[in-house]
């Protein structure tokens, strides 16, 4: 797995709850703003996966097994996306702490990830 993108996906993610919580302390919804850096943080994701997905047809073998190495790609691909919907529905400072909480998993999904590869 490429750690360059792990991190990058971490840190962007750790910046978009960041984010989300300082607008949740100023008691602001999630705006337009917020769902573009939830999608740039979301084509990280993906980017991750399409990798995780040619490096393990190429030959390379997670150290946990594949079976749990893509179920967290998917995993990580859909925590900010699911935060973002749910703060569709929650028009006040809580849906930007339900995004900045799905960042935060995400962020956490990304360590457990470079662990089950072999990090």
């Amino acid at each position: 797995m490429l750690v360059a993108l792990t991190v990058a996906v971490s840190v962007t993610a750790l910046l978009l709850a960041a984010w989300c919580g300082f607008a949740a302390y100023r008691d602001q919804p999630t705006k337009d703003w917020h769902f573009i850096g939830m999608a740039v943080v979301s084509a990280l994701a993906l980017a991750q996966l399409v990798v995780g997905i040619a490096r393990v047809a190429g030959g390379a073998r997670a150290a946990d097994g594949s079976v749990i190495f893509f179920s967290y790609l998917v995993g990580a691909l859909l925590a900010v996306p699911a935060a973002g919907f749910l703060s569709l529905s929650e028009r006040t400072r809580w849906g930007s702490v339900t995004v900045s909480a799905g960042a935060v998993v995400l962020a956490v999904l990304e360590v457990r990830l470079h662990d089950i590869w072999g990090g």
